[in-house]
């Protein structure tokens, strides 16, 4: 066994990866950019080795680095992780030369699988089931249309070289093709640096089931059961379960078998992910084979009791698998959601910024969390903008699912945009505890899953209000700290003012003689009390009692009171009337396009002087590995266009200007 590795990677894989060393009396070292420069994973390692700037490109990315930090700090192989240089052939070539175990399958299988298309090739030899498609080397846009024309709308364009969701376009029809493959090419190039591309039959309601495979360097096979991975957006993945919904033993033994064939039928070594899309009547077919580590892999761990890092290093060092496929078992059921800083209601927008507080749910026999992130932690543009999985285990599926939607309400975030309340409503929403699993239940129950957050109520504000006055409450007896509103003829009192979205709303707080505090709310007059402790509120509002949190936080244009009671959250902005500038923010920026986040203008669309009507498209912004397409807020003409192709732009900046 291994006395050191080097985790090529960052996050919360490298934080589990550190965490399995560390059991195993392994020593590790971690490797870091400038922007990860005060990283969790950099903190928990035993040492670490900086090797470049911030962008992947000139750091993790960088296969010289990686190598000379191995060497100098002496360690006997490197974990990719997963994404990174986790399934590049010739990394895992370079290890070897430089006398270095690559933890990971041998380069000719990562070679093998890395190709889409030569990956469809090889499973038809071995007999594995594949969807329609063309995954030929004439790459002409007139060929691959068609290709697309003969296979039938609709269609799937995907990357070749890729996964994760990029470089994927769903084509609805014969029109939209040629935008669609420029899209998904250009989005290739930038992601894997190849453009080749495949066309598949895009099933209309499918389901997203992968296998978990193992084998070792003695000839030995397994398979560890299924995942369901179906419930996705922007064809990444949201949540993942296992054992899947409504599978039959039958099945398992099909598709199983069916993994450990594509595994072997390329030589396989180490942890890999055979995935398959299935019909809703239990047909399969092969869609992509990951060499490495799935980021999913925990809820396989918590209903077979391994940890597949454990079996990594063993295979890795030259051992075998310490069980067999008749030894494993199935216990339980496993739901792992991933907590994403990103904007659900703004199709996903990813969302930076520092996490001046992070509440995450507490570890235990049912539940799990691997992040790589801590309070206080920048969200950057440079990298995934995870936050955590957080993973429980229950005897069966409904016990799992209300658990983790209990958890999802707790969880606090506050200084970035979080899918929390998306993540709440999903493992809550009926149709999908009842078993109703596809990739398209997101977008079909959008109305239910995406409500937009109503008002505040007078709970909401005098949680707030509370908060405020709590802040303010004297730590001494000294007359003269004392700020109760003193009056000679009259109970004191104080005006705070907040604003809910547009709407601005004043609280009248009366401290009366009984202790109690009065708050004129908009529904009418309250008592209530507080009390801190333990960074919570305990509250008192006429007859009821109940903890909050309250986190308060200045930004650019005022002060923002984020609320955390009762499952959910409601952020309200503390108003100064004296303040004019907090009433000029709000106009600012009318009449233009601005960047919702960093990132680089990969194409424009539009010149001055264009005529444009509401929702068509501007430009596209190139940012956290993703294309996010910008579209006209309203008709009007094209002032002038403030950046060009290539062109780096800051969160805020001004892009598209209108007459």
């Amino acid at each position: 066994m291994f006395s050191k590795i080097l985790i090529a990677n960052r996050g919360e894989i490298a934080c589990r990866v550190i965490k399995t060393a560390r059991r195993m009396g392994i020593k590790t070292t971690a490797v870091y950019s400038d922007a990860d420069r005060g990283a969790r994973h950099v903190a928990m390692a035993d040492e670490a080795v900086h090797i470049g700037g911030s962008a992947a490109r000139e750091s993790y990315l960088v296969v010289d680095k990686i190598l000379d930090a191995a060497k100098r700090a002496g360690a006997q192989a490197i974990h990719p992780g997963y994404g990174f240089l986790s399934e590049n052939a010739g990394f895992a070539e370079a290890c070897g030369q430089a006398g270095v175990v690559f933890i990971g399958p041998p380069p000719a299988a990562i070679r093998a699988m890395g190709s889409k298309s030569e990956a469809k090739k090889i499973m038809e030899k071995a007999r594995v089931p594949l969807v329609p498609g063309y995954h030929g080397d004439d790459q002409s846009p007139e060929l691959l249309a068609k290709e697309a024309q003969r296979i039938g709308f609709p269609v799937l364009i995907k990357a070749s070289a890729g996964g994760g969701g990029k470089g994927m376009r769903v084509v609805e029809e014969a029109a939209k093709f040629g935008d669609a493959l420029a899209g998904a090419k250009r989005e290739a190039k930038a992601s894997f640096a190849d453009d080749h591309v495949l066309v598949e039959k895009y099933l209309t309601r499918p389901r997203h089931i992968e296998i978990q495979v193992f084998a070792d360097s003695h000839g030995n096979c397994l398979y560890l059961f299924e995942r369901d991975c179906s419930i996705q957006r922007r064809h990444q993945k949201v949540i993942e379960e296992a054992p899947a919904p409504n599978m039959d033993p039958a099945r398992r033994k099909q598709m199983g078998e069916a993994a450990v064939a594509a595994a072997k039928a390329i030589g396989y070594v180490g942890a890999g992910t055979v995935e398959f899309i299935a019909n809703q009547d239990g047909t399969f077919y092969f869609m992509e084979m990951n060499t490495r580590l799935q980021v999913e892999h925990p809820v396989t761990e918590m209903i077979t009791g391994q940890d597949l890092v454990e079996w990594q290093l063993v295979v890795a060092s030259g051992g075998k698998m310490p069980l067999t496929q008749d030894q494993l078992r199935i216990d339980g059921h496993a739901v792992e959601v991933r907590l994403y800083a990103e904007d659900p209601n703004r199709n996903f927008l990813p969302s930076t910024g520092t996490l001046v507080h992070l509440r995450l749910p507490t570890e235990g026999l049912h539940v799990r969390v691997d992040t790589g992130v801590r309070e206080g932690d920048t969200v950057t543009p440079y990298y995934d903008p995870m936050i955590a999985k957080v993973i429980v285990h229950d005897r069966d599926r409904t016990s799992t699912m209300r658990r983790m939607a209990a958890l999802m309400g707790e969880t606090e975030v506050v200084g970035v945009t979080t899918n929390a309340g998306l993540l709440k409503a999903l493992c809550s929403h009926p149709a999908f505890v009842g078993g109703e699993v596809d990739t398209g239940f997101i977008e079909r129950h959008r109305d239910e899953l995406f409500a937009k957050m109503g008002q505040a109520d007078d709970r909401a504000f005098a949680i707030a209000t509370l908060a405020r006055v709590a802040e303010s409450t004297p730590r001494s007896n000294d007359p003269w700290d004392q700020k109760n509103g003193f009056r000679l003829l009259e109970v004191g009192h104080d005006e705070v003012h907040w604003k809910d979205g547009e709407r601005e709303v004043a609280v009248i707080v009366r401290r009366l003689r009984s202790g109690m505090l009065e708050l004129g709310l908009p529904g009418g007059p309250v008592e209530a009390s507080v009390q801190r402790g333990d960074g919570r509120l305990a509250i008192r509002l006429g007859n009821d009692t109940f903890t909050a949190a309250v986190v308060r936080r200045q930004v650019a244009d005022g002060t923002d009171y984020t609320l955390f009671a009762d499952g959910g959250s409601q952020r309200l902005r503390l108003v100064d009337p004296l303040d004019v500038t907090q009433y000029e923010a709000v106009a600012a920026g009318e009449g233009s396009v601005r960047s919702p986040l960093p990132g680089k203008i990969i194409d424009l669309k539009v010149k001055a002087g264009d005529t444009v009507s509401r929702g068509q498209p501007l430009l596209v912004l190139e940012a956290m590995k993703m294309e996010h397409t910008l579209a006209a807020p309203a008709d009007g003409t094209v002032k002038s266009v403030r950046y060009g192709v290539g062109e780096q732009v800051p969160e805020g900046a001004e892009l598209v200007e209108f007459e």
